[in-house]
């Protein structure tokens, strides 16, 4: 696991909001559905502690970002229900490329164009330190999560699919 020093929009922001953070570089393979599994095996991560980033839009008209455990499902109607809203759905890849100026596979909560409203599931106050999307694909920046959730005004709740 190498320490780069790798600067990106997320970097940048964090640095600007002082927060410390680690960056870990792997190889990015795409993937659908397994970017995130693949970034945890590519730093030597356990699956708990790396968290995925999804640009999700409520009925249409807002636009808000969930972060979750790489390894769970996002329940869109939790989701949406959080918002005052009845539907939910992913943002399409060119939509959320746009919004956030990152590519598909490097969307961070940190350092986007434009701030949307950030949701953290509660499983990333369990950890001491969470991993997360980095600003590029195959980075990732390691941070304490309450600092990760008060530097995007962030907030917590149950954003996933209970496992069967």
């Amino acid at each position: 696991m190498s320490q780069k020093k790798i600067e990106t929009p997320t970097t940048d922001f964090l640095t600007a909001h002082g927060i410390p953070y680690t960056m870990h570089d792997y190889d990015y393979v795409s993937e659908p559905g397994k970017i995130g599994i693949q970034a945890a095996a590519g730093i030597g991560i356990d699956q708990e502690k790396v968290f995925k980033t999804l640009m999700v839009e409520i009925d249409k008209k807002q636009i808000v970002c969930a972060v979750i455990p790489v390894h769970q499902k996002m329940n869109l109607k939790k989701v949406a229900a959080l918002f005052g809203g009845k539907n939910a759905k992913m943002l399409n890849a060119e939509k959320a490329e746009a919004l956030t100026g990152f590519q598909v596979g490097g969307i961070s909560p940190f350092g986007a164009r434009t701030q949307v409203p950030v949701v953290f599931e509660n499983a990333a106050l369990r950890q001491d330190i969470m991993y997360i999307n980095g600003g590029g694909r195959g980075l990732v920046v390691g941070l304490n999560p309450k600092q990760a959730i008060a530097c995007v005004n962030g907030q917590t709740a149950d954003l996933t699919v209970e496992a069967a």
